[in-house]
């Protein structure tokens, strides 16, 4: 009679696909991060380039980009960053409506969108949140065992994928409710 035998390892997380976006209405950094327990895997990024012309086809074109980037990679949940208050209220305004499009493309996929400051991504990623540029395109070519930094949007938008993954892993899925105290998410 054979003895029964204990499972010899546990089962292997389900992968889970994140979209991080970093948004600009001139460029807009998009990457693609797969997350298996605690391994992160680069899939891709780039950026989305609105060209030049009126404010309302520059958005279509962020829009467009941004549905066609979800549709090839097909990502489970969205991480993208908060715009914060520029000095000039134009750009500000202006940046936030690349946002606005940013997000109605990724609801329009019926994903979850987790939102992120600057500060909380470069806290996340570097590990202090007066981070430079990049500081934080050399920490994720790091994190993601990549052999050359990305371009900084495409940099910043993986960023917001690790940090949504990060936060995740200790069940923090958003922001919601949290506060930065020292640089650092509480």
């Amino acid at each position: 009679m054979t003895a029964p035998q204990p499972a010899s390892s546990p089962l292997t997380p389900h992968p889970s696909r994140i979209l991080g976006i970093d948004p600009g209405l001139r460029l807009t950094g998009f990457g693609i991060i797969e997350q298996a327990g605690q391994t992160l895997t680069y899939v891709a990024s780039g950026v989305i380039k609105s060209g030049e012309g009126e404010l309302p086809q520059r958005l279509g074109v962020l829009f467009a980009g941004i549905n066609e980037v979800i549709a090839t990679y097909q990502p489970d949940t969205c991480a993208i960053e908060i715009v914060f208050v520029n000095v000039n209220p134009q750009s500000t305004l202006l940046l936030g409506q690349a946002r606005g499009a940013a997000i109605c493309a990724a609801v329009s996929h019926q994903l979850s969108v987790a939102e992120y400051t600057a500060l909380q991504i470069k806290q996340a990623v570097v590990g202090h949140g007066k981070a430079a540029k990049e500081q934080v395109q050399e920490m994720v070519k790091r994190l993601l065992n990549l052999p050359v930094a990305p371009t900084a949007d495409a940099a910043d938008a993986l960023a917001c994928a690790i940090t949504h993954a990060h936060g995740s892993r200790l069940g923090k899925h958003s922001t919601a409710g949290y506060r930065v105290r020292g640089g650092r998410l509480v």
